[in-house]
């Protein structure tokens, strides 16, 4: 081997138009992000100000039985609080105050806005600036916005870390940081990895415990796992830090390529990369090739939803041999994916935002062979004959790096082996 592997930039899907698309569309609620952050943050409690709605969401989503003890709750707005006949940051205030006197392993509160208290222009940043001067040093309390009227439902993450990127302490050290949550296995094979080529120091946003958050500045590097991470992409440039661009770790390719952009920042040899990579990628290679047989030469069709899609859709053409018809995302960063996009194959239509009622219809028209979407359309267009597969499967199941590409390309494949099942049963 005589250099580390290069992102090879090409023409891809780069110079292709995208289509935008702004009419009806169906998101799923940010606050859905809390289910994943709590389980990441061990020290941190994730407080809702919202309707009784939004308890029953986390409630439901979580699926956390009522004599449990989460790390998350609502503090209820009444009829009185929506009519504006009650002082709802003094209420606020004893709520906090009652959860911290029972909850003192709380190092990290998080006030999340809902689509409720964001109607009555409740203000969460100066309740956050007023509570955490309060509560300092013990517990810092800080806020973002989990209301799902204009975004999508991973949108709750990268709210979260953008407002602990305006947090994080200030330091003129050279180190990396990590940004993007990530099952605790999942973290620890990354950091392995990273260790075993000699980068270092490594941090992890979100960390697992206040003690272990990352400093920020001038001299800190940081790269992305998470594609969905357009604000807090912006909220560490505001800090001075430089991002590296690199493809997402998703497959073998994906994630060989974001290792390499990293190796090469850190000055690691060819003969260290080769050695440290060689063996996982050669894992990951035989688990998808022994899977993508049953994707081979199948179309596939993404409406908006994780924006997960164009990694997804790159990993599934150049690693699974599927031809992607139209990868559609409720935004596009540029900055984030611009890499990904040009691996992507010439061919498909890529699509910005939603106008659902004319999706349909291109997706009608298309047939495709599968189709990931929203949880609200995949039963109707299941009924309507089309082979789906939830995009909220995607975010909730490890599919990163190289241990865990054999289970991505298996997601996909599941369920046209299911229904090739089902044909089998219907013919006999």
């Amino acid at each position: 081997m005589s250099e580390i592997p290069r992102f090879r930039k090409g023409k891809g899907c780069s110079g292709a138009p995208v289509l935008k698309q702004r009419g009806q569309h169906e998101v799923f609620c940010g606050l859905t992000g809390i289910i994943w952050l709590h389980r990441k943050m061990q020290d941190a409690f994730f407080l809702v100000v919202g309707s009784r709605t939004c308890a029953h969401l986390l409630q439901s989503a979580a699926g956390v039985m009522i004599f449990a003890e989460p790390r998350f709750g609502t503090a209820i707005l009444e009829e009185q609080d929506l009519a504006g006949l009650t002082d709802s940051h003094e209420a606020l205030d004893a709520e906090v105050q009652r959860l911290l006197s029972r909850r003192p392993d709380i190092r990290r509160l998080f006030l999340v806005g809902s689509c409720p208290s964001e109607v009555i222009k409740l203000d969460l940043a100066r309740a956050a600036r007023r509570l955490s001067a309060q509560y300092a040093p013990h517990v810092q309390v800080m806020n973002y916005s989990g209301s799902g009227i204009e975004t999508t439902f991973t949108q709750g993450e990268d709210a979260c870390l953008a407002a602990m990127v305006a947090e994080l302490s200030a330091t003129e050290t050279r180190e990396l940081v990590v940004a993007g949550a990530l099952p605790d296995v999942v973290e620890d094979q990354m950091l392995d990895l990273l260790d075993n080529l000699g980068i270092g120091p490594v941090r992890v946003l979100p960390a697992r415990a206040a003690d272990k958050a990352p400093t920020v500045g001038r001299n800190t590097v940081f790269a992305l796992v998470q594609p969905f991470l357009g604000d807090t992409h912006a909220a560490f440039v505001r800090r001075g830090a430089r991002h590296i661009p690199a493809p997402f770790p998703f497959g073998e390719e994906g994630t060989t390529l974001w290792l390499a952009a990293i190796a090469r920042e850190f000055g690691v040899s060819p003969e260290r990369f080769e050695e440290v990579t060689a063996a996982p990628r050669a894992r990951a290679r035989r688990a998808v090739m022994s899977i993508s047989e049953g994707l081979r030469d199948k179309r596939v069709f993404f409406f908006p939803d994780s924006q997960l899609e164009i990694p997804l859709a790159r990993f599934l053409t150049r690693e699974c041999g599927m031809e992607a018809l139209e990868v559609g995302a409720p935004y596009i960063y540029r900055s984030v994916v611009e890499q990904d996009i040009e691996l992507l194959p010439p061919g498909p239509r890529l699509s910005e935002g939603q106008d659902v009622e004319k999706q349909l219809d291109r997706a009608f028209e298309a047939r495709p062979d599968l189709t990931v979407c929203g949880l609200g359309l995949a039963n109707p267009l299941e009924a309507c004959g089309l082979t789906t597969k939830w995009a909220i499967e995607l975010v909730f199941t490890p599919v990163h790096f190289y241990e865990q590409a054999g289970d991505l390309a298996a997601l996909f494949a599941r369920p046209l082996r299911r229904k090739g099942l089902l044909r089998l049963e219907a013919a006999e």
